[in-house]
C-alpha cells in the first residue's frame, strides 16, 4: 500500500427529496472527482437525498399533527435508499469504475419487517471492487432529528480495510461521544470520515480534535442547501426573510492532518470538491507524542467494552483489538476545485446545472474566521 493517498470531500446540494436526481448528480460529482485522480471520495451527512434542515428552520415543521410534516415524511420514505437495492448497486459500480473507496450518507428505510416505517441516517462505504463493506446507522439523532430517524445498532460500530488504509466514520454528533470514538479509535483508523450537515466552527473543532485525538487523517464533508431547497409547505423563520439563494448550509468541508491542522479548506458558501494528497507515513510520526489506544490507553485501570445489541445480525458481542503497527498518515499539498467565478455556481444548487470547475492549489495553515467571511461574500 502506497503512503500517498488522494481524499476528496463532495461539497454540494443534491436534488432535494428526489432520488433520481440526486443520483445522477451523484455520480457526476463522483466522475469529476475521479478525473483527479482521487481515491477517497466523501459525500455528506444524508447527502441522498439532502438533510432535513427544515426541523429548524422552518415552522411548525415538528408539531404533532401536521399534514404538511406527515407528507413530507412520505416523501422522504419514497425518496430514501434501501441496502442492498438499486442504488446502493449503482454506487457500488462507480466505486468499481472509478477504483475508488466511495462513501455516501444516505436517508435509509427498511423494505420489510421490523422497522418498515423509520428512517435511519447511515453511512454506506463501498470497496473500489463495488462491494458495500460498511453500513452504519447513526446511534443516536440529535434533538429534533428524533422526530425523523430511529436509533442505529453498533453493527456497523467498526473500521474497515481498504487499499488506501484503514477507514472508519462516524455521523455528526456522533463525534461529541467519547466511547464512539473510542471505539473506533482502538481500531485502528488510518481515516475517519466525518459527515455534516455542515461543519460550522464546532464541528470544525469536532472534526480537528478527532483528527489529534486518534492521529489519523479526517476528511470533513459539509453539504450545500440554500433556501429555495426547503419545502414550501411550511412557513419560514422569521429570520429567513431574505434572498432565494440564502444558504442554509454553507459547507465547511475540510482535510485534516494527524496534528489537528488543515491540510485543505475548510471552503465555504459555494459548491466545491476539496482535494488532498496525504502522506500516511505522517501518522506514525505524530504517534510519538499521543497514542490512544497504546500509551495513553490505560487498560489496567479502565474496562472498555462495547456490546452489540441486538438487530440486523443478532445480539453477539463485538470485541474492540487494539493494532499494533497500522499505518498512519498527513499530506504533501492539496487542490480545491472551485466553481468559475464568471460561471454559475453549480447554478441554483437544486438544479441539474453541469458542474464548472476550476483547479487552485491550496495550503492553508489553520481555520481563519476572516477567510469565511471572504467566501460568504463571494
Amino acid at each position: 500500500m502506497s503512503p500517498s493517498v488522494v481524499v476528496a470531500a463532495v461539497q454540494a446540494a443534491p436534488i432535494y427529496l428526489n432520488l433520481e436526481r440526486s443520483l445522477a448528480r451523484a455520480l457526476d460529482l463522483i466522475a469529476e472527482a475521479a478525473k483527479r485522480k482521487a481515491q477517497l471520495v466523501v459525500f455528506p451527512e444524508a447527502w441522498l437525498t439532502g438533510y432535513p434542515a427544515w426541523m429548524g428552520t422552518c415552522r411548525d415543521s415538528p408539531t404533532w399533527d401536521s399534514i404538511q410534516a406527515r407528507r413530507l415524511y412520505a416523501q422522504l420514505l419514497e425518496n430514501s435508499v434501501t441496502v442492498p437495492d438499486r442504488v446502493t448497486a449503482t454506487l457500488g459500480d462507480a466505486a468499481r469504475r472509478f477504483n475508488m473507496t466511495l462513501i455516501m450518507g444516505v436517508h435509509e428505510r427498511v423494505s420489510e419487517g421490523n422497522g418498515r416505517g423509520t428512517l435511519y441516517n447511515s453511512i454506506l462505504t463501498f470497496a473500489p471492487n463495488g462491494e458495500l463493506i460498511n453500513h452504519h446507522r447513526k446511534l443516536m439523532p440529535a434533538y429534533n432529528e428524533r422526530i425523523l430517524w430511529g436509533q442505529g445498532s453498533a453493527h456497523g460500530l467498526r473500521v474497515v480495510e481498504t487499499p488506501i488504509g484503514r477507514v472508519g466514520g462516524l455521523i455528526c454528533w456522533e463525534h461529541w461521544m467519547p466511547l464512539v470514538r473510542q471505539t473506533l479509535h482502538l481500531g485502528g483508523e488510518d481515516i475517519h470520515v466525518a459527515l455534516w450537515p455542515s461543519v460550522n466552527e464546532m464541528y470544525q473543532i469536532a472534526s480537528r480534535h478527532y483528527a489529534y485525538e486518534g492521529r489519523c487523517f479526517v476528511v470533513a464533508a459539509g453539504a450545500i442547501m440554500r433556501r429555495a431547497d426547503l419545502p414550501r409547505d411550511f412557513e419560514l423563520a422569521p429570520h429567513l426573510a431574505g434572498s432565494d439563494n440564502e444558504f442554509i448550509l454553507d459547507g465547511g468541508s475540510a482535510v485534516i492532518g494527524p496534528d489537528g491542522q488543515y491540510v485543505a479548506g475548510p471552503a465555504f458558501g459555494s459548491e466545491v470538491i476539496i482535494l488532498a494528497r496525504i502522506n500516511l507515513e505522517r501518522i506514525r510520526e505524530e504517534s510519538m507524542q499521543l497514542d490512544m489506544t497504546g500509551q495513553f490507553n490505560r487498560p489496567d485501570l479502565f474496562d472498555f467494552r462495547l456490546k452489540a445489541p441486538v438487530g440486523r445480525t443478532g445480539g453477539e458481542r463485538i470485541s474492540i483489538v487494539a493494532e499494533n503497527g497500522y499505518n498512519l498518515s498527513d499530506g504533501q499539498g492539496a487542490e480545491v476545485l472551485l466553481p468559475q467565478r464568471n460561471e454559475q455556481l453549480l447554478a441554483a444548487s437544486g438544479t441539474d446545472a453541469a458542474p464548472a470547475f476550476r483547479v487552485i492549489t491550496s495550503r492553508p495553515t489553520g481555520y481563519d474566521p476572516e477567510r469565511r467571511e471572504l467566501e460568504n461574500k463571494r
